[in-house]
């Protein structure tokens, strides 16, 4: 049998209801950290994902169970938050060679005129004119 997927045991506690850590290998292959992040997108198992989130020390076997036993039977699916990306951010971070946390620094300092003139001094002309 393959490595389970951690969204097969967000399955098993959310919906099929059936146990899927049968032995010690499946035991390593749940990802604690994944199930809470995908089950805390949801109005009925946030506070209990909380839980879980506090008792991190717990194992993941308790873990598991815990979830099994204490969330009703529902379909559970969502789409996962992605951060914003800035095309200025990407602009300042590729012309000064600086990380996104100075970058972000940047932008506030820079008018718009400034960004511009930037931005313009990056066209290297070609196919792919920025």
């Amino acid at each position: 049998m393959s490595k389970r997927n951690p969204f097969d045991f967000v399955k098993s506690v959310s919906y099929d209801k059936k146990d899927l850590m049968v032995d010690e290998v499946e035991e390593k292959a749940y990802q604690p950290f994944l199930t809470n992040k995908a089950l805390s997108y949801h109005q009925d198992s946030v506070f209990l994902t909380n839980e879980m989130n506090v008792r991190h020390g717990v194992d993941n076997r308790l873990q598991y169970v815990f979830f099994l036993n204490t969330l009703r039977k529902r379909q559970r699916f969502s789409k996962w938050s992605k951060p914003y990306v800035s095309k200025k951010l990407d602009t300042l971070k590729e012309y000064y060679q600086i990380s996104t946390r100075e970058a972000k620094e940047y932008v506030n300092l820079l008018s718009e005129k400034q960004y511009r003139e930037l931005k313009n001094r990056m066209k290297t002309g070609g196919k792919d004119d920025r």
